[in-house]
């Protein structure tokens, strides 16, 4: 297997789940998520080679999930809004303990879905842990502007969900 090969495979076992996330809280249901998730792969397999190290490979895997996101995300513009997102379905053990964390995901995910998409993104970077610094890089904006955006995020998704309790 060659680095490229190598490299590709540790960013899906690093980055798979949490690209797949990313994905669904941009698009509406699983078969988009799907394809979009296959666009990701696709695009980061095709910019590999002038992958130059400036930033972690992690950071540079989410950079073009976000990219190829906004790009789906513009291509379907023009569609219907405010359709609840789909979730990633939680596989831990215990069908109570699943039920209970499915419907705060999708509680969440919900609340999500209706913040601006500045907001959005910022959260989903934070929920799949990249730092201040990496969420800056991913999004092209200034890290102090990323703690306003997740600061603003935190405020409306604290009142939007304290409404539905």
């Amino acid at each position: 297997m060659d680095a490229r090969e190598q490299l590709f495979q540790q960013l899906i076992e690093d980055c798979g789940s949490g690209i797949a996330r990313l994905a669904g809280s941009y698009v509406r249901n699983r078969a988009e998520r799907e394809d979009l998730v296959q666009e990701i792969w696709l695009a980061i397999w095709r910019a590999l080679p002038g992958f130059r190290g400036d930033a972690s490979p992690r950071t540079f895997a989410y950079r073009i999930a976000h990219n190829r996101s906004v790009t789906q995300l513009a291509r379907r513009r023009d569609s219907e809004d405010g359709e609840v997102l789909e979730t990633v379905a939680d596989e831990r053990p215990g069908p109570e303990t699943q039920l209970l964390q499915r419907r705060d995901a999708e509680r969440l995910m919900r609340a999500v879905s209706q913040l601006p998409l500045g907001m959005r993104q910022v959260l989903t970077l934070r929920f799949e842990g990249l730092s201040y610094s990496e969420i800056s890089e991913v999004l092209g904006i200034s890290e102090s502007n990323v703690a306003v955006r997740l600061n603003r995020a935190r405020e409306r998704l604290n009142s939007k969900l304290s409404e539905t309790v």
